[in-house]
């Protein structure tokens, strides 16, 4: 017996994605209307919302007093908005406290970076919760936890750079859309050093429990980590199978 097609209410309960719209005559129904207003309001202010760093510091348990705080050259909002460069390269005021920091070569450095959606980086302490202890219990030694404000991807790379890193992780938040503003980006690059490029890191996005939720987000990015060190690299020459396994076992 074949199975009964899904109606257009069940599609649209899958996913948060805008499909099966309704329709009054040649026009949108007011409930979709007014549905997208809302999600592009979410969108507006998740990037023009400031990191609340000190709930940042608090929902971080035990790691959140000893994070070093620090801020990219964009001054403020609006410049980190109209000038990703700046966003990019560290305020110069905060360079002598990672260049004295008493952990040198460590394993791994972590980013907190508030990027295009500071609320992304309320599920960061859920994704470290899951990733920390199992790298702990592999002997890797981690430098002090660092919170980036008005930061870019690439503000990893000078952090990781001044701290002496082998690699350097960076939680961000990821550009909001229509269907989620709260979206947290991992990205992994090895051997962090000014310059390095998109095409030298690996990225794990859609963090949030109504994505990619943080415990397997964290599974995937403790294998992605293992397999950079033991193979020294990140990037394109480095593909995910952190999966292969499981899907083996199926078949």
């Amino acid at each position: 017996m074949s199975e009964a097609p899904i109606t257009r209410p069940g599609w649209r309960a899958l996913t948060p994605a805008r499909i099966g719209l309704g329709r009054t005559g040649v026009s949108q129904t007011t409930a979709d209307n007014l549905s997208f207003a809302m999600d592009h309001a979410r969108a507006r202010d998740a990037v023009h919302q400031p990191l609340d760093v000190e709930r940042l510091v608090n929902e971080l348990g035990d790691a959140g007093p000893s994070a070093l705080i620090v801020n990219s050259q964009a001054t403020d909002r609006a410049t980190y908005l109209t000038r990703p460069d700046l966003g990019a390269r560290l305020d110069p005021r905060a360079a002598p406290e990672l260049d004295t920091c008493p952990v040198r070569g460590a394993d791994l450095a972590i980013v907190l970076a508030d990027g295009l959606s500071s609320l992304s980086l309320h599920h960061a302490p859920a994704v470290l919760e899951h990733l920390t202890p199992q790298l702990l219990a592999d002997g890797w030694r981690l430098a002090p936890l660092v919170i980036a404000r008005q930061s870019r991807v690439a503000l990893g790379d000078e952090i990781g750079e001044r701290l002496g890193v082998a690699m350097v992780l960076v939680l961000i938040g990821e550009r909001p859309g229509l269907s989620a503003a709260d979206g947290l980006g991992a990205y992994l690059t090895w051997s962090p050093e000014v310059g390095r490029t998109n095409a030298e890191r690996n990225c794990v996005s859609n963090i949030r429990p109504q994505g990619l939720a943080p415990r397997d987000a964290a599974q995937t990015l403790y294998w992605l980590m293992t397999e950079a060190r033991r193979r020294r690299l990140t990037g394109v020459q480095l593909k995910d199978q952190s999966g292969l396994r499981q899907i083996s076992s199926s078949s």
